[in-house]
């Protein structure tokens, strides 16, 4: 045996290394860079060729008024920093400026909008809203809440966490994965879609944490057991307002846009 020979598998080891020593280099890939989120209150290219529309412009507080007149709250909202702001008060239910409503209303649609919450405080999007009840404090209707779990005592009441963060108002809790959860002062997208069916779906941070179908025999059983059964058809009027809930917390909303679905 040739010991100086190398066995015919190291040989071609060998040789290809040797390849690879001599062959050109193939040009290097370029970096794709990651997608850039939208700045606040804009659209990109894509949202408004689905049909996306704007419901804030982000200075002003066109498409929105009070929900017990027709024109904008003078005290208790500011728009600034391209924010729409609830301002802190005593923590009473739409007794400071009150809530505010679109302009228009809605049947079915998909509609996304940032929040940012401070310490303790309590709020609300509510949708199907119709005016029709003449209440002393907000008017009803189904309400996305809004919600510091951590430090507002409202966590703590309703059923199986029914009032907190994201859920159903007082009807059905958010099932909230820790991955979508964000610290108190940060930024949050919510999102409701009501599709034409009645099929109905609340997001947080792109996480589906709930979903029912509107009008149902469970949705009105859920319904006669809470504190809306004394409205009745309580969540089935066929379009309605969108609403920003004053109760004496600050909570500010920006990226407030729409699609309204067929």
């Amino acid at each position: 045996m040739n010991l100086l020979r190398p066995a015919p598998r190291v040989a071609r080891c060998l040789l290809g290394a040797a390849l690879l020593l001599t062959a050109p280099l193939s040009p290097a890939r370029p970096r794709v860079a990651p997608a850039e989120a939208p700045a606040p209150n804009t659209l990109t290219a894509a949202e408004r060729r689905q049909g996306w529309r704007l419901l804030f412009d982000g200075t002003t507080s066109a498409g929105w008024r009070s929900a017990k007149g027709v024109a904008f709250p003078t005290h208790g909202w500011q728009v600034a920093n391209g924010a729409l702001t609830t301002l802190a008060a005593d923590g009473k239910e739409s007794a400071n400026g009150g809530d505010i409503i679109t302009a228009a209303q809605y049947r079915a649609f998909d509609f996304s909008f940032e929040f940012q919450l401070t310490p303790g405080a309590n709020s609300g999007m509510i949708y199907f809203v119709t005016l029709a009840e003449q209440t002393p404090g907000s008017p009803i209707g189904l309400e996305y809440q809004l919600l510091d779990d951590a430090r507002h005592p409202d966590a703590k009441l309703g059923t199986n966490g029914d009032r907190t963060l994201a859920s159903l108002y007082d009807l059905i809790p958010a099932v909230k994965p820790a991955a979508c959860q964000r610290p108190i002062g940060a930024w949050n997208v919510g999102r409701v879609v009501v599709y034409p069916s009645q099929h109905v779906e609340h997001y947080l941070n792109g996480v589906k944490v709930l979903e029912y179908e509107r009008g149902s025999p469970a949705f009105r059983t859920l319904v006669a057991g809470s504190k809306y059964h004394v409205w009745p058809g309580f969540g089935e009027a066929v379009a309605g307002h969108l609403l920003l809930q004053d109760h004496g917390h600050q909570v500010s909303f920006r990226s407030l846009k729409i699609k309204e679905l067929r």
